[in-house]
């Protein structure tokens, strides 16, 4: 718990202060995508995570795309992001690959083209893509 916590401080610090974060570390990374839900979209938003993301995310790591996956949701209505995904990978060559993992766990997932490209047009009607951040881990 107290790592998560101390994760989410740091990131957010990264983000809001500009600075870029590289700490010289083993092998692990973090690809940390921020997001923000669009104005009165942020119940639908999270319905969205949970009804169509996670179902993606879970197969992606079920075929070694990522380690784990915490989405952090912000509770400032005026701040930068509302939603915080922090992906943590054994290594780059896992993060380098981690969108097309995620890509192709979306075929998988829902291998009609059309209700694919439909989901993501609703995604891009609930939120605003905000910033990546790639990531060292200090172990």
């Amino acid at each position: 718990m107290h790592r998560k916590f101390a994760l989410l401080i740091t990131l957010g610090l990264a983000f809001l202060g500009g600075w870029s974060l590289r700490a010289q570390s083993g092998s692990r990374v973090a690809v940390v995508y921020f997001w923000k839900a669009k104005s009165g979209k942020l119940d639908a938003y999270n319905h969205y995570i949970q009804a169509i993301a996670t179902p993606i995310d879970e197969d992606a790591r079920r075929h070694n795309a990522y380690i784990s996956l915490t989405t952090f949701i912000s509770r400032k209505p005026d701040g930068p992001w509302t939603h915080m995904r922090v992906f943590v990978l054994k290594d780059r060559e896992q993060a380098a690959n981690l969108a097309r993992a995620l890509d192709e766990a979306g075929a998988r997932m829902q291998p009609d083209e059309t209700k694919r490209k439909a989901n993501q047009e609703l995604s891009a009607t609930l939120r605003d893509f905000v910033a990546e951040e790639d990531l060292d881990i200090l172990e």
